[in-house]
């Protein structure tokens, strides 16, 4: 079950986003910037529009988005389809992008050294426990410390597959396997994954399996298969 999700749902939502997630200031932003909209009652795949409509703008650091205008954070959303949320979310964003400056000089890798993220992301104007939770989800894959993360969405997901929802036993099941065959979501490369990025693309599988049905019955024939 866990080779079937991550084969065909394991597609992180940040490389969804066209986001090549590292450990380096530049990508953390952009990382933040996609759960800050992936936590608005929105669906995901216009979240991930926006991400990349916010990125083609040039949008991709914090100060290219805290000197943007803020109409040009609400067209480039609203190119996204993200029209429901555009105004407070544009405001949003630009007051993020000017306290990550002010406070970590742009890079969150300094959040992370001075204490708890899962506190101190919440500073962060549109960022509540959901929003930490998105980021945290995908960030074990470079922050290995907070592998394996399985948040109660992604937890759902494993209840309705049938699978053990204890995060610990679930990261076991991401590990063996993207060792047994579930590579690269789309392109079938097995083998090991490094620290973290298997259970950020299970978790990710299991938020698709959580929302989506149909996604979850295409898992189960897989497997039956």
């Amino acid at each position: 079950m866990a080779r079937a999700l991550l084969e065909r749902c394991g597609e992180t939502y940040a490389a969804e986003a066209g986001i090549r997630l590292r450990d380096t200031p530049a990508s953390l932003y952009q990382l933040l910037v996609l759960a800050h909209l992936l936590s608005a009652r929105i669906k995901a795949d216009i979240a991930v529009d926006a991400a990349r409509a916010l990125f083609a703008h040039g949008l991709r650091d914090p100060k290219r988005m805290a000197q943007a205008t803020w109409q040009e954070r609400v067209d480039a959303l609203g190119e996204g389809g993200y029209r429901r949320y555009d105004e407070r979310t544009a405001t949003q964003l630009g007051n993020e992008a000017e306290m990550l400056l002010e406070r970590y000089g742009g890079d969150l890798r300094r959040m992370r050294a001075e204490g708890d993220p899962k506190e101190l992301l919440q500073q962060f104007p549109g960022i509540g426990p959901v929003g930490v939770d998105i980021f945290l989800r995908e960030a074990q894959a470079v922050w290995p410390e907070y592998a394996p993360y399985f948040d109660q969405r992604a937890r759902k997901g494993a209840e309705r597959l049938g699978l053990p929802t204890s995060p610990e036993r679930l990261g076991r099941l991401a590990e063996d396997g993207a060792e047994r065959g579930g590579g690269k979501a789309g392109r079938g490369r097995p083998g090991r994954t490094r620290d973290g990025e298997a259970p950020a693309r299970l978790a990710a599988g299991l938020v698709r399996a959580s929302f989506d049905n149909k996604a979850a019955q295409e898992v189960r024939t897989a497997v039956r298969a």
